[in-house]
């Protein structure tokens, strides 16, 4: 994996898509996805139509930087879990906290997100983005978990938590979205870690203490 820091071009490039994916998915959340063009992301963005195609395939596309932040941002905390500590624990506890808001902005990311995948229900290639990010979250946690656990460990079994925590997630997620257009940000929350302890129900993985030679 390369670990070469980004350039300043390149932080700029991905704050610019970040911020565009921001916007694609509060007017999705907003108008529902046919009901948005690229053109209009584009124009609300701050950008040209072509600087958007430039970043981004379709309209459905640019909503993935969003959740892909999210789900980078999951995978750091659990990368920082304690020696010893079992790793469906620490799954638990970071699936908890990055879908608990805190903070005003926070909720207005959740609303988003929510609102999003409500109008991926009504559209192919938004459904597409949402299940390609998670299938590309999934691969990425498997690493982690790995490291976490050490390489004595059985690889089925780190693939088997790594998807259960992933489809736990998921599934949480589009259910608060479905419950009503006014989900609490703390439901996800609730449901992520129930749906997480049935599909582990039984497994126990300890994080080993990496220490150096």
């Amino acid at each position: 994996m390369d670990s070469t820091p980004p350039t300043l071009t390149e932080r700029r490039k991905l704050d610019t898509q970040l911020e565009v994916a921001r916007t694609a998915a509060r007017l999705f959340a907003e108008r529902g996805a046919h009901a948005v063009t690229a053109e209009q992301i584009a124009q609300e963005s701050g950008i040209a139509v072509r600087t958007f195609y430039r970043y981004f395939s379709s309209k459905e596309d640019a909503v993935a930087p969003l959740l892909t932040v999210g789900a980078g941002h999951w995978r750091a905390l659990l990368a920082a879990a304690q020696p010893q500590e079992d790793v469906v624990t620490a799954l638990e506890r970071t699936i908890r906290q990055v879908l608990t808001a805190t903070a005003d902005a926070d909720r207005e990311t959740m609303r988003w997100t929510l609102g999003l995948l409500r109008a991926a229900d009504d559209d192919k290639d938004l459904r597409d983005v949402w299940y390609r990010v998670n299938g590309e979250s999934e691969a990425q946690l498997r690493t982690v978990i790995a490291t976490l656990v050490g390489p004595d460990t059985d690889p089925f079994t780190v693939r088997i938590v790594a998807a259960a925590a992933t489809q736990a997630l998921r599934v949480a997620l589009e259910m608060s979205a479905a419950d009503s257009e006014n989900a609490t940000v703390a439901e996800p929350a609730q449901l992520a870690a129930r749906a997480l302890r049935t599909l582990t129900h039984g497994i126990q993985l300890e994080v080993v203490e990496v220490t150096n030679p």
